[in-house]
């Protein structure tokens, strides 16, 4: 299996986390790669929004899969030329919006041994170089399996104190999992902070490299995750920041 798993996680909602992982999927898919970006959050779905899907009825989900009803590419969604991608493939495989789907699988669970199978089944029927996956926040069955399988840990955080205890707990985790190559996202950074002190203090409580700061951008803040900022932005400080993370994935 060639294709690269990179999980990006937060201790807490709110964070951002699909904000990033959206962004990075349209813009490695955007350099010519061949990427889908799965929504593991099944309590709270939501990437989908990002990418114009909100309103849009799915004809199978990632629920689907963990029910057996379908395969894992079954629920791909080529959103390649929807985003007017030129080279690369972009696909999201999306979690269901619907309250009985999402009570059924709080109720009822599911294999966590499936979920591993459909992201080795998803690089190999799709011939993925990255599958992305957006976690739910704190640390629960999937995020655990997004980690123990995961070439690239990103993990996000603002610079808040429960946030960073949080990061904390989740970077002792994935040590003891062994995650290859793990690095911190500082998100929603207050003006007031400056980066090369951040940096410090981060990389030396956590003993984590940082790969990025975002600062609290007005144009997010504007967007408010109505559609992918990097695609309709090129220019944009937040599209260096998700250039930033790719360059560390190359």
């Amino acid at each position: 299996m060639s294709g690269k798993i990179v999980s990006i996680h937060s201790f807490r909602g709110g964070t951002g986390k699909s904000n990033i992982a959206a962004n990075l999927a349209a813009m490695a898919a955007l350099e010519g790669k061949r990427v889908a970006v799965m929504d593991t959050d099944m309590a709270s779905p939501g990437i989908h929004v990002i990418f114009g899907m909100g309103r849009e009825k799915m004809k199978y989900t990632l629920n689907d899969y963990l029910r057996g009803s379908c395969d894992i590419t079954d629920t791909c969604l080529d959103l390649t030329d929807r985003l007017k991608i030129k080279k690369g493939k972009l696909y999201l495989i999306p979690s269901s919006m619907s309250a009985t789907d999402i009570t059924r699988i709080l109720r009822e669970g599911y294999e966590v041994g499936d979920l591993k199978k459909g992201f080795t089944d998803v690089i190999k029927g799709k011939d993925l170089d990255y599958l992305i996956i957006d976690t739910h926040p704190g640390l629960d069955r999937e995020t655990l399996l997004s980690m123990a399988t995961a070439h690239y840990l990103f993990v996000v955080a603002r610079i808040d104190e429960q946030d960073l205890l949080g990061t904390a707990a989740t970077l002792s985790v994935a040590r003891k999992l062994q995650v290859p190559e793990i690095r911190i996202i500082i998100n929603k950074k207050p003006s007031i902070y400056e980066d090369k002190a951040i940096i410090s203090e981060v990389e030396t409580k956590f003993k984590a490299k940082v790969v990025t700061i975002i600062p609290l951008l007005p144009l997010l803040i504007e967007v408010g995750s109505r559609f992918v900022v990097t695609l309709r932005y090129p220019e944009s400080e937040f599209t260096k920041n998700i250039q930033d993370i790719l360059r560390f994935m190359h």
